[in-house]
């Protein structure tokens, strides 16, 4: 098929290059012209493992071009709205003004033949303001919603190798329309046996905020379980455990630790709030106040621990702070625990380095005033705390006794509680993790 994917910022160029790898004639449309010409160029602008050589391989093969005009659309049969929709800072809504933006300069290029497809987070009740307008433009185009559901660091599988695929299309005719469109375009992935749900607009649009309510839920409450093991002399990864034996529960996202950030769960479980609040239903959704509450006393927790490492004060103390990325495989700062943490240090008196295999460039870009270094080991030299913020694989690696000739001082707060204790321990450090004995 013909496509093109408006916005192409992480979700968007992802999709693209993963809709080109799949056969289809792809062109992806940005205003960002330093954009443009870079993923023109085959040059991923952020990092997602396996993307760069998916990107690359579309743009040579000729089924992938980028451009800034929207008249380049024009071709396209099926138009994947692809655009973020960042968190309004006076009241946490989702900002919907670059969705809107993009729609309507999309708008001029549709005809009768053309769908319309979302893919962007947006508050329940867009689809059908959207999918209104459509109607009174003359153009008879036909909208649908396709939620995403990428994890960064899996972005390329989950595009290419779907869990489900959620369809909100309209009543009748021009439903099933809507329906074969997609068929179309996701006929790798049906032929796999992807499950696919059909069903309407509003649905549609909650299953990917009421997903990540859900997970944001799942990982506060077992750090609400952390707090409640280091109260009582507990193991809240030995109860962890215990817990995901139960398969109405499950072990997935149940590892406490410094809890969630990123550009996708903070955002859309406030949305949300603001979202039901504003449909009547604000008080179905309060515990995601909570959820929201626990997650950050995550990061106050992981300072007060620090700061009793340090022998109850920050004064003369080097910290190395292990991460910046607010989880493992991205270089996402967005909302990150680890930058986080990393701040409300330094602002306590600690002088603090950061060091990020991935993340430093962004980190740097976001805050300035940090010091930043691209080794561990020129991080742990002289340290009198290191600190386990995100969970990178070379990090769990680590070598105690290798790092151990680095610090000045053998103390390691795991905020990830995935470090061998024992190992650690053997090694003459003292560990502390977060709900461990």
């Amino acid at each position: 098929m013909n496509i093109s994917v408006i916005g192409c910022g992480y979700l968007g160029a992802v999709h693209a290059a993963c809709m080109a790898h799949l056969g289809h004639d792809v062109v992806g449309i940005d205003t960002d012209r330093r954009k443009v010409d870079a993923l023109s160029d085959g040059q991923a602008p952020f990092f997602e493992p396996g993307f760069p050589e998916l990107l690359r391989e579309a743009v040579e093969s000729g089924r992938l071009r980028f451009t800034d005009d929207f008249s380049e659309a024009a071709d396209s049969d099926a138009h994947f709205l692809c655009v973020g929709t960042p968190q309004r800072d006076e009241d946490g809504a989702a900002d919907l003004r670059h969705v809107d933006a993009a729609f309507e300069a999309l708008l001029p290029h549709l005809d009768e033949h053309d769908l319309v497809i979302g893919k962007s987070t947006v508050p329940v009740g867009t689809a059908e303001r959207m999918a209104g307008r459509l109607e009174t433009s003359g153009t008879g185009a036909r909208l649908a919603w396709n939620p995403e559901f990428l994890r960064e660091g899996f972005a390329v599988d989950d595009t290419l190798r779907p869990d489900r695929l959620v369809y909100g299309v309209p009543d009748g005719e021009p439903g099933r329309q809507a329906t074969a469109t997609l068929d179309s375009v996701y006929a790798t992935a049906l032929e796999a046996g992807t499950p696919q749900i059909v069903t309407d607009y509003g649905t549609a649009q909650l299953v990917k905020v009421a997903a990540n309510s859900f997970l944001a839920t799942k990982i506060s409450f077992i750090n609400a379980m952390s707090e409640v093991c280091e109260a009582t002399g507990s193991d809240v990864t030995a109860l962890a455990e215990a817990l995901g034996h139960d398969d109405r529960i499950g072990n997935k996202f149940l590892r406490a630790g410094l809890g969630f950030g990123g550009g996708c769960l903070p955002k859309d479980i406030r949305a949300f709030q603001v979202r039901a609040g504003e449909v009547g239903a604000d008080q179905a959704l309060s515990f995601l106040s909570d959820v929201d509450a626990i997650n950050t006393r995550s990061r106050e927790r992981t300072v007060e621990h620090a700061r009793q490492l340090c022998g109850g004060s920050f004064d003369g103390a080097r910290i190395a702070v292990l991460g910046a990325a607010f989880k493992p495989n991205s270089d996402d700062v967005r909302d990150s625990p680890a930058l986080d943490v990393a701040l409300r240090l330094q602002r306590a008196g600690a002088a603090v380095v950061v060091t990020d295999p991935q993340a430093n460039a962004n980190a740097v870009k976001a805050w300035p005033e940090l010091d930043v270094v691209d080794e561990v080991e020129s991080a742990a030299t002289g340290a009198d705390l290191v600190v386990l913020v995100t969970e990178w694989q070379q990090f769990r690696d680590l070598d105690p006794a290798k790092l151990g000739t680095a610090v000045r001082e053998r103390r390691i707060l795991d905020a990830r509680n995935v470090l061998d204790p024992a190992a650690w321990r053997e090694a003459g450090w003292t560990y502390r993790g977060l709900g461990r004995r």
